[in-house]
């Protein structure tokens, strides 16, 4: 009997220690992964602010005053005179 019964408490240690290691791991796990979610929060907001950034400066880009001072300035655009228009039948 004290062979067996020394093999009980040696099963018992071991999975007493697995146990106790598989806590400790499941515990750093879950702290890495918080980590990392806070990681990929953050980044999110910064995306989401840039992408509210490039929004404003899309409009104030494509802003039709802009475009027209644009047109004239840098293009050397002018609208065509009524003499110049020609129209254009749809059939």
């Amino acid at each position: 009997m004290p062979i067996r019964s020394f093999l009980g408490i040696a099963v018992l240690w071991v999975g007493a220690i697995a146990s106790a290691l598989a806590v400790v791991y499941s515990t750093q796990r879950s702290r890495e992964l918080t980590a990392e979610l806070g990681r990929a929060q953050k980044t999110r907001d910064e995306l989401r602010y840039e992408q509210e950034r490039l929004l404003l400066e899309r409009g104030a880009w494509s802003a039709y005053s802009r475009v027209e001072k644009v047109a004239r300035e840098e293009l050397k655009m002018r609208m065509p005179s009524p003499s110049e228009q020609i129209l254009v039948p749809v059939e």
